[in-house]
């Protein structure tokens, strides 16, 4: 670590270094310098992301984008290239990273509407931002990631193979999601005509990705650009719907629902900011959100099937559980989803 951070074009010397944050996949530290300079230094997990250098062209490519259109530099990540001129150190096989500390907070979830509204407006304005950076030149570092109908086939696949002898007690959850099948492929076959817009998504947005000003309590950033990938902001708004304006954890044993005042909160302030989407993608709105909550419901059992490989879980049934939330708030979605249509369509009609 103290070597990684001598490879970075950094100001002053350090004289500090403490673990930032509580992050499950990187190691983080922040750093102070005799010339009272901060920095984040991290090492990249690349058990998760196995492209590390693929992944940091994509980051490095979106935040200066992003710089040519701000004044307040707080308003993205500033990533400092090492000696090299490379926007990482590698040694040993271990890849390291530094970033300019900005001074905000972070939430595990919104407090007040406020806090809602600015974390729509955080997304708003990195997708706004982004609206005329040709997505195609971005790395796919997780292929497939946000492809329903391709998540939809392993989910049969792991069904019918039925590894652990798990199919049996699923059946009813099976039943439910394969009824619906071709509803959440809609979007992806959109995409795929090109009836909506390819654009640089986020993929994990998260409440707590959002960093807000310590007196202002006003978005200044996104944080946690791993993901950053080619795709539809479509899947980025429904998934912060879906993590955001749940009544329950994703994870909660008993009842969980769609809290309809914080879709429309978050809804007007995605709208007011993300000023480019197309009336196709406006439309698609509340497609979107059931879409990713059935996608990740999928996901959920496939890993139920398969021996719960990839989620970290923290008892057998933890998959099956996590599945199960997930298809109830798809069904009271379908109950909502006309009052949904109505708020987009008003957030629409209102917006600046």
């Amino acid at each position: 670590m103290e070597k990684a951070i001598y490879e970075f074009q950094i100001e002053g010397e350090p004289i500090e270094c403490k673990v930032l944050g509580n992050g499950h996949i990187n190691d983080t530290f922040k750093v102070t310098t005799d010339k009272k300079k901060q920095y984040v230094l991290q090492q990249i997990n690349t058990y998760v992301f196995k492209k590390p250098v693929e992944l940091m062209e994509n980051v490095v490519a979106v935040t200066e984008h992003i710089r040519d259109k701000i004044n307040d530099p707080r308003r993205t990540l500033h990533f400092l290239p090492a000696k090299d001129g490379k926007f990482y150190f590698e040694e040993d096989g271990k890849f390291w990273r530094c970033y300019e500390f900005v001074d905000g907070f972070c939430l595990s979830k919104p407090e007040t509407d406020d806090d809602l509204y600015e974390g729509a407006v955080a997304f708003g304005n990195f997708e706004q931002w982004l609206a005329d950076f040709s997505a195609e030149t971005l790395n796919e570092t997780i292929p497939d990631f946000h492809n329903t109908p391709k998540r939809y086939q392993a989910f049969k696949k792991a069904f019918h193979d039925d590894v652990c002898g798990r199919a049996k007690e699923v059946q009813e959850e099976y039943d439910f999601a394969i009824a619906r099948e071709k509803e959440a492929g809609k979007i992806q076959e959109m995409l795929d005509a090109g009836k909506i817009p390819l654009c640089v998504t986020h993929n994990d947005t998260k409440f707590d990705n959002v960093l807000l000003d310590k007196k202002t309590r006003k978005a200044l950033c996104v944080l946690d650009l791993d993901t950053v990938m080619p795709g539809t902001r479509l899947m980025d708004y429904g998934d912060s719907i879906r993590s955001g304006a749940a009544t329950a954890a994703e994870d909660a044993s008993q009842g969980v629902a769609l809290d309809l005042h914080a879709f429309e909160v978050y809804t007007k302030g995605y709208l007011n900011t993300c000023t480019s989407l197309t009336e196709a993608e406006i439309d698609l709105l509340p497609l979107s959100v059931k879409t990713i909550t059935l996608e990740l419901a999928i996901r959920f059992l496939t890993d139920y099937l398969e021996g719960d490989k990839y989620f970290k879980i923290d008892y057998p049934e933890h998959n099956l559980v996590r599945a199960r939330t997930q298809f109830e708030l798809a069904a009271d979605m379908e109950k909502k989803y006309q009052q949904m249509q109505e708020i987009v369509a008003k957030c629409k009609e209102e917006r600046k």
